[in-house]
């Protein structure tokens, strides 16, 4: 049984048609990507997922059960953590109470979340930065510290939205690194990225969107090699070449 899965998902916007009956399986403990050009709908999914957005037909199927239209807290309780394009921490606060924050998802004393966030922030290499005003941090501490804050509801799926965006090429290496010592810590992952050394890198397995519609599946390779996916990021001249 798969982890997650979604079947035939559609969300619509008025009359437009954001996401169109996709449907996929995220197999428990892998990392599995969803990609597409910008607007295809990829960030539409996580929202539908977490039912931040109300589903408009199908389903999200998680851990053998219907999550469709949940409150997204109850999603989080669930086991589904998620990142989001936008870092937004809260500004005023420090580091550390940021991922305190996030723990009280699991943990009911203050004593606990403070336990629970010093050990998300030394597993994201975060914990010299605990006391700094999460506002101080720069953008790739800041992308860090929205996976701590994720991973501090103890989720057995993350979603990881764009988490490399705006990286230089040694953050990008630690954030490939960090994603993988998530998935060893058993934390099963879907990711969207726009960065290719990144999804290529790392996916299990891919699954690529355009214009809200599915248009290939496979391991990275077969993905990279699809021309449905070549013509959608470079043009219909690169898919015949």
């Amino acid at each position: 049984m798969p982890l997650l899965e979604l079947k035939k998902l559609v969300k619509d916007f008025g009359g437009l048609k954001a996401v169109n009956e996709v449907s996929f399986q995220v197999e428990k403990g892998e990392i599995f990507g969803l990609i597409g050009p910008n607007g295809s709908g990829k960030t539409t999914i996580f929202n539908c997922i977490n039912n931040f957005y109300p589903i408009t037909n199908g389903d999200v199927i998680f851990k053998g059960k219907s999550i469709k239209g949940l409150k997204p807290h109850k999603v989080c309780h669930l086991g589904i953590g998620r990142t989001f394009q936008v870092v937004k921490p809260l500004a005023r606060m420090t580091v550390l109470e940021n991922v305190t924050a996030s723990a009280f998802c699991r943990f009911n004393t203050i004593r606990e979340a403070q336990k629970e966030a010093g050990r998300v922030l030394e597993f994201c290499n975060l914990n010299t930065s605990k006391e700094k005003l999460a506002k101080s941090l720069p953008i790739g501490s800041r992308k860090r510290l929205e996976i701590a804050r994720a991973l501090a509801t103890r989720p057995d799926m993350i979603l990881l939205d764009e988490t490399a965006a705006g990286l230089n090429p040694s953050e990008l290496d630690e954030a490939i690194d960090l994603i993988r010592r998530i998935r060893e810590s058993g934390i099963t992952i879907l990711i969207v990225e726009h960065i290719m050394k990144l999804i290529m890198s790392i996916s299990d397995r891919i699954h690529a969107i355009n214009f809200g519609q599915t248009i290939a599946e496979g391991s990275p390779k077969e993905v990279a090699d699809n021309p449905a996916v070549i013509e959608a990021y470079l043009g219909e001249e690169y898919a015949r070449s």
